[in-house]
């Protein structure tokens, strides 16, 4: 247990951003999943499209809050654009 103020604050700081961390990686977790799933729909290629830039978005913003680092946000965009590409084709 932490024996200063400033180290108690510290660690309940720590708790809140462990907490909306996580739940930003699973939201990122549940986009990609749903774009797999939809993959395997043959008639979904508009919506497909759609579901990819909310992910982007999604990604980018987990990037832009410090969630992912900017390069694993770059990264799983990229793959997830050559996957949809794969798919569309």
């Amino acid at each position: 247990m932490a024996n200063h103020k400033s180290a108690v604050k510290r660690n309940l700081q720590n708790q809140k951003r462990r907490l909306r961390n996580r739940a930003v990686k699973t939201r990122i977790k549940g986009v990609v999943k749903q774009i797999s799933l939809l993959g395997t729909d043959s008639d979904a290629t508009g919506t497909i499209a759609d579901e990819l830039n909310t992910a982007k978005s999604i990604i980018d913003k987990a990037a832009k809050k410090g969630v992912l680092h900017p390069r694993t946000a770059a990264r799983k965009i990229s793959r997830l654009s050559k996957r949809v590409n794969r798919i569309s084709a």
